[in-house]
């Protein structure tokens, strides 16, 4: 598990959330903000709460007969928690939070 503080100029942050469906564990990452790093392993049906920057890349590793792939990237934009609730998504609450 790796969360290294975000820079003060990228202090805005939203609330987001992920849920690995799959049967196999996956690690999540963002790591296309500057000097800022997140890494997060996620098990199955596990369900991932993150606060992240809006341009903020969620990307989904899972290990393979190859090695580890990448699954997915997601725009944090597009996991953002709903404030009332609802699930729009499948992979994640998707009203921006006001």
């Amino acid at each position: 598990m790796t969360n290294k503080s975000l820079p003060e100029d990228k202090t805005e942050k939203n609330l987001c959330y992920y849920v690995n469906k799959e049967r196999q564990l996956q690690v999540v990452r963002i790591a296309n903000i500057p000097n800022w790093y997140f890494e997060r392993v996620v098990f199955p049906g596990e369900r991932l709460l993150l606060a992240a920057p809006p341009t903020a890349k969620l990307e989904i590793h899972q290990d393979n007969e190859d090695g580890t792939t990448i699954l997915n990237i997601i725009p944090c934009k597009d996991l953002l928690v709903d404030e009332v609730g609802q699930n729009n998504r499948e992979s994640g609450f998707c009203r921006s939070l006001s």
